[in-house]
């Protein structure tokens, strides 16, 4: 079988189409010229390494011969990695969106010969079924369109670019924006109180509503929304969504109870549960929280770890050409592995059964009792689940996506940079500085601009709004807690590109194009939540961080920008926003902490076991500093022995040397509350 030109390409999920019999262009300039050069109209496919009904379309259609030929025949057919190319991926995907369509991957678009869009759909099977038409069908009444009614296609592609061009400051909003405090109380309203998570299926993690809920829970003193956020949590880490065996958190669940996953692993994903576990630890110290992150960076450094120590981007859902077949089990292989005595005590803990609850399987889950067992019988289940991880690595394995993205990573350095203070593990610390430095050096050009993906040698694609968010996020942790002052060199120098190449200077906010960026119809400005946090979301907690460490009054003011440039769309939406309006909550009362050691843990461990979250805090030894600008600069240990400082926005409290005093300082900064929100 000849290859196609994907076979050119290092992104995973392209070449897993370099055999198949479609003539596929990868995303440029010379698939774009070959568009022009024919007149044809351009089908566009996306998707990604680890999304099922993007393989089960690619077995249908994408390997069959007689679908093969009509594509060649009437379209340029492009096929693009959404991961390595986001910003192409969010252009169509709006596209669709704005068709009145649901959207979702595979995405199958049809352009004109300038790349701009004009119909679309997701999957669609070669025979019709499950209420869609056939592929081929819809080929051939698409090419006959576009030869025979062009009027109709060009309105289109002026209707479609003109709804994805609008901007949220140019839509009216004559609502009063709702208190950020009602918004909280709503949205736990929202939450199954049961099963936790918002009510229905499928079940998503949501960080951004669930970190706007926690945020809110101890802002405003808010019990039911502290509660919503614990339930969550508590049932994705003991639901099928969880991997028992072997760590990680799947993408989904497609059932109300958090039972059934879609199987593939994401590393986003990952690193946001990492991260809000972490905060909502410090304030419950429950066990399981602790226990699901440390088993999760376990399985990050056993499986994740791509080149140079960067994170790689996911585990795909199949294997075999199933989902989910290498993550099941049946009751009897676990009683070949362990014996009938420990397979009948692990098949009441974890749900097991003859009849299964997936397809005949068994998906482990513990959501039949949520707390932990006694110690004793934990550390016996933890050798038994050691075994059958055993047997499990003798199947055959998902594919591996083990490019590097410079934005999931940066979320990962993030969340790991603060785990390893609050749980002070060194080797978390140190893995999230390997894989910053992988980013600093196979993603950066000689001029500090970003890249965008990483994978056999070659960094390539443009780089997003998001890969320079996330790092300066990732950037001050790594700053927070280690002190040096690299860290903020590249937050600021990031932070300087982006409002070069990425901030609307009309009518404020971050595009997530660069102005530089030569392959994209339209530049899009978002700021409403996605799967993962968006850019705006995360540079308006950054702006505002560094303004408070640097001093630098212009930070604070492009943070004011930001949020004025999306202040209708968030009057509009509110609960489509709801990273934009945790980070909110830090303008001009960020509360800052610092705990200048000389002896003892005492003052260290009440910073780490009190949820404060938004906050800048440093546990500062010789030689290290809060930053130049900061409050906390020149705070220092008083008479030998250990200090604690808290600032709330520019005032600071006395120097703190006992733990009931900083705790009570504490308490008080997490909860005052600024009349704007």
């Amino acid at each position: 079988m000849s290859e196609n030109r994907l076979q050119y390409e290092t992104s995973p999920y392209l070449l897993q189409h370099k055999d198949n019999p479609v003539h596929w262009w990868a995303w440029g300039p010379e698939a774009l010229a070959e568009a022009k050069r024919t007149g044809k109209p351009i089908l566009l496919s996306v998707g990604y390494a680890a999304c099922h009904w993007c393989h089960v379309m690619a077995h249908e259609s994408f390997e069959d011969s007689g679908t093969a030929e009509v594509m060649n025949e009437l379209f340029v057919n492009i096929k693009v990695d959404r991961e390595e190319r986001p910003d192409i991926d969010a252009i169509y995907m709006g596209a669709l969106h704005r068709l009145g369509e649901q959207g979702g991957w595979p995405l199958t678009m049809f352009l004109d010969s300038d790349a701009k869009p004009f119909w679309g759909g997701t999957y669609f099977p070669r025979e019709a079924r499950y209420g869609r038409p056939a592929f081929v069908t819809v080929l051939l009444r698409i090419a006959e369109a576009y030869q025979n009614q062009p009027d109709n296609i060009r309105k289109n592609t002026e209707a479609l670019l003109a709804a994805l061009k609008e901007s949220p400051n140019e839509t009216s909003a004559d609502a009063s924006r709702p208190m950020t405090k009602d918004v909280v109380a709503a949205i736990a309203r929202a939450v199954d109180r049961e099963h936790g998570g918002l009510s229905g299926a499928p079940k998503f993690p949501q960080w951004s509503v669930f970190w706007l809920l926690w945020r809110g829970a101890i802002r405003y003193d808010d019990p039911n929304a502290q509660e919503a956020v614990v339930t969550t949590l508590r049932h994705i880490c003991q639901g099928g969504i969880y991997d028992h065996l072997g760590g990680g958190f799947a993408r989904y669940s497609v059932d109300e109870f958090w039972l059934v996953p879609h199987f593939e692993k994401m590393l986003y994903d990952n690193a946001l549960l990492i991260d809000l576990l972490t905060e909502v630890w410090r304030e419950t110290q429950d066990p399981i929280f602790k226990t699901r992150i440390a088993e999760t960076v376990t399985w990050l450094k056993r499986e994740m770890i791509g080149e140079a120590g960067g994170f790689a981007a996911s585990l795909d859902a199949d294997s075999e050409g199933e989902e989910g077949k290498f993550y099941v089990w049946s009751a009897a292989e676990i009683e070949d592995v362990l014996g009938a005595e420990d397979a009948a005590f692990f098949s009441r803990v974890y749900g097991v059964t003859p009849e299964g609850n997936f397809e005949g399987h068994t998906i482990l889950n513990r959501l039949n009792s949520l707390a932990l067992l006694t110690n004793e019988e934990e550390a016996h289940l933890a050798k038994l689940r050691a075994k059958l991880l055993e047997r499990r690595a003798s199947r055959i394995r998902p594919g591996w996506d083990d490019k590097i993205l410079a934005d999931w990573n940066g979320l990962m350095i993030a969340a790991l940079s603060r785990a390893a203070v609050v749980f002070e593990c060194s080797d978390w610390l140190a893995l999230a500085e390997r894989a910053f430095d992988c980013i600093v050096t196979k993603l950066a050009a000689p001029d500090g601009r970003l890249f965008h993906a990483y994978r056999k040698g070659l960094a390539k694609a443009p780089a997003i709004a998001s890969d320079y968010a996330n790092m300066t996020s990732a950037a001050l942790r790594l700053f927070a807690a280690t002190g040096s002052e690299r860290y903020l060199e590249h937050a600021r120098q990031w932070t300087r590109i982006l409002d070069k190449h990425y901030w609307d200077v009309q009518r404020g906010g971050y595009f997530t194009a660069a102005d530089d960026t030569g392959d994209v119809v339209v530049r899009l400005k978002v700021a409403s939540d996605d799967a993962a946090p968006s850019a705006n979301a995360i540079q308006l907690s950054n702006l505002i961080a560094l303004a408070a460490v640097t001093g630098d009054v212009q930070h604070h003011e492009r943070a004011r920008q930001l949020l004025e440039a999306f202040a209708p769309a968030m009057a509009l939406g509110p609960i489509g926003h709801c990273a934009l309006l945790a980070a909110e909550l830090d303008l001009d009362r960020l509360v800052q902490v610092a705990v200048s050691v000389t002896d003892g843990t005492e003052l260290r461990g009440e910073l780490q076991q009190l949820s404060i979250p938004g906050a800048l805090e440093f546990v500062a030894r010789p030689g290290t500093s809060a930053g130049p600008g900061s409050l906390l600069n020149d705070k220092t240990a008083i008479n030998g022995k250990s200090t604690a400082y808290v600032c709330i926005g520019p005032v600071c409290s006395a120097p703190i040397q006992d733990t009931e005093t900083l705790q009570e300082t504490l308490r008080r900064a997490r909860t005052e509350l600024d009349t704007a929100t």
